[in-house]
C-alpha cells in the first residue's frame, strides 16, 4: 500500500526527495460527472478520525457485560445518551448525547496489518490494487469546493494511518507528532541553502517528467509547491497549539494525545478537511485492566471529551464528522496474562458529529460480548455513513490503472439508524 509522505523530507536531502517520489504509485482516478456532483451544500465539512492504535478493548469501553464471566472489573456508568459506558470514562460520559456507539461491529480480520487496511479503506488488502483511505477521499472530494489554502487537506497526527492509494502523492497524509508539530515544517537551513535544494530537486524531476512514468515527479511537485508555500505562510501557525489560551490546553491535557486532539479541532476550524489522531498502545494482551486504567482511558476520556466540547463552543459540531475506532475489538475471554486478545467478530465504535444522529446505541451482542445479535455492522457501512454526512456521493467510483472500478466504500450503504432524518 501506498505509504503517508513525511514532508520534512524536502527540507533535507533532495536526492532522497526524488527518489521517495519515484517510489510511489500512482494511478489517475476518474472523476465523476456532472450529474454525481454532491448532493448538497456541505462543501464546509471536515472529518475527524480518533484512531486508537493496537484495537482497543471496547467491551471495556463501550458495551459493558457486568456479572459476565467475560465482563472484567469496570462498572457501567449512565451517559446523556441511550447506553451505559465504562465508568473509567466520566467525562465522555456527558458528552455521549452527541455520539452514538455502534455496538455490531463485525468486520472479519484480526490481523493488526489487514485490519488497519481494511477499517481506513473500506476494502481487504487486495494484490495489484491500492486503495485509497479516508483521509485522502475526503481531501480529494471537499477541496473541490474550498479556496485554495497552504494548508493540507489531510494530516495525520500519531501512527496508525493508511496512504492516498491509487489516488496519489497530491492525497498523502502530512504527518505530524503532536508533541512537536512545527518539527515538520521548520528548517535548520538558510532559506539560500533550502531554495538551492529545491532548485536541484526541480531539476531532477524536470528530467524525470518527460519518461513514461514521469506523472510521479509531475504529482511530487505539486505536493513540493503546496508544501513551500505552506512552510513561508502565516498558515503555519495553525500547528502551534502554544497560540490557544493556557486554559484551553490544560483543559486538553498535555498529555499527547490532548495535544493532538486540540492541534485536530485547530485544523479543521482552518478548513482541513480530514484529520487523523492517532493514540498508539491499545494492544492490551497483558495487564489491560490496570493499563487502560491507570493511563490509556483517562488520556483518551480527558482528551476526546474536550475536543466534543471545544467543537460545540466554537459552533463546529455540527460541520465536523467525529468517528473512533481501531483495527478491531478484544476478546471477550479473559486471557492467562490478565490480558484480552484480537477479536474482529464482535466490536463498538462511537461516531457523531456533521449531522449524524447523536445518543443512540446501534446493534447489540450477545451476554458475553461473543457474538454480534442481530445484523452485523461492517467498515464499508461505517464509510459509506461518513462519505453521506460529509455530501461525497457514494455513487462515485475510481479507475485504476488497470481500468477496473474502485467504487467508495466497496458500494455499501449507510448504516440506517445513523441517516439523519
Amino acid at each position: 500500500m501506498a505509504a503517508p509522505i513525511n514532508r520534512r523530507t524536502f527540507l533535507g536531502q533532495s536526492s532522497a526527495v526524488a527518489l521517495t517520489a519515484a517510489a510511489i504509485p500512482v494511478v489517475a482516478a476518474d472523476e465523476a460527472p456532472e450529474s454525481e456532483s454532491k448532493t448538497d451544500d456541505k462543501s464546509d465539512r471536515s472529518v475527524i478520525l480518533i484512531w486508537l492504535n493496537g484495537g482497543p478493548a471496547t467491551i471495556d469501553m463501550w458495551d459493558p457485560k457486568p456479572g459476565s464471566p467475560t465482563g472484567g472489573p469496570f462498572k457501567p456508568i449512565p451517559t446523556t445518551g441511550a447506553g451505559d459506558i465504562c465508568e473509567q470514562l466520566p467525562k465522555l460520559a456527558k458528552q455521549m448525547g452527541r455520539l452514538s456507539i455502534v455496538r455490531s461491529m463485525n468486520t472479519r480480520e484480526a490481523d493488526h496489518g489487514r485490519a488497519r487496511y481494511y477499517l481506513h479503506t473500506g476494502f481487504m488488502p487486495t494484490p495489484g490494487v491500492d486503495h485509497p483511505s479516508y483521509g485522502a477521499i475526503i481531501a480529494r472530494e471537499l477541496s473541490e469546493t474550498r479556496k485554495a489554502s497552504p494548508l493540507p487537506p489531510f494530516v495525520a497526527i500519531g501512527k496508525g494511518t493508511v496512504g492516498p492509494g491509487l489516488l496519489g502523492a497530491r492525497w498523502a497524509p502530512m504527518l505530524i507528532d503532536a508533541d512537536h508539530p512545527l518539527a515538520n515544517l521548520t528548517s535548520t537551513a538558510s532559506n539560500d541553502r533550502n531554495k538551492n535544494r529545491l532548485d536541484l530537486l526541480k531539476t531532477l524531476e524536470n528530467s524525470y517528467a518527460g519518461q513514461t512514468r514521469g506523472f510521479l515527479a509531475k504529482e511530487h511537485r505539486a505536493l513540493i509547491e503546496n508544501t513551500t508555500k505552506l512552510v513561508s505562510s502565516d498558515a503555519k501557525k495553525t500547528f502551534d497549539i502554544e497560540q490557544e489560551p493556557t486554559k484551553t490546553r490544560q483543559r486538553f491535557s498535555d498529555t499527547t494525545f490532548g495535544k493532538g486532539c486540540l492541534l485536530a479541532r485547530r485544523l479543521v476550524e482552518a478548513g482541513v478537511p480530514f484529520v487523523e489522531v492517532g493514540f498508539d498502545g491499545w494492544d492490551t494482551h497483558a495487564d489491560n485492566f490496570t493499563t487502560l486504567k491507570d493511563k490509556l482511558l483517562p488520556d483518551f476520556d480527558q482528551g476526546i471529551s474536550a475536543l466534543i466540547e471545544d467543537l460545540v463552543e466554537r459552533d463546529l459540531y455540527d460541520r465536523t464528522v467525529v468517528l473512533c475506532m481501531g483495527e478491531f475489538g478484544r476478546t471477550p475471554k479473559i486471557n492467562s496474562r490478565d490480558g484480552r486478545d484480537h477479536w474482529a467478530k464482535a466490536w463498538s465504535l462511537v461516531i457523531g458529529g456533521g449531522g449524524i444522529p447523536g445518543g443512540m446505541v446501534v446493534g447489540q451482542t450477545d451476554d458475553e460480548g461473543r457474538e454480534v445479535v442481530g445484523d452485523a455492522v461492517s467498515s464499508e457501512q461505517v464509510m459509506a455513513t461518513v462519505f453521506q454526512a460529509v455530501g461525497i456521493p457514494l455513487t462515485k467510483h475510481y479507475v485504476d490503472r488497470h481500468g477496473r472500478g474502485i467504487p467508495l466504500a466497496n458500494g455499501a450503504e449507510p448504516i440506517k439508524e445513523l441517516v439523519a432524518s
